[in-house]
């Protein structure tokens, strides 16, 4: 009583063909250069704000 789905094969293909592509050049980074872009991104997001115009003193 049980019933076997099975892909159809052109699908199978397709799928496959995604799974075993080859890496693309000049996609991924080396670990040195995204270290480095984690570091400024973060100091970025650290540093402190702009500071605020100072209000003239009331009388």
């Amino acid at each position: 009583m049980g019933m076997e789905r099975t892909l159809p094969t052109e699908l199978t293909v397709q799928v496959d063909h995604l799974v075993d592509a080859p890496e693309q050049d000049g996609v991924y980074r080396d670990s040195a250069e995204c270290a480095g872009l984690l570091l400024v991104g973060g100091l970025l997001l650290l540093s402190p704000p702009t500071p605020r115009p100072k209000l003239p003193a009331k009388s």
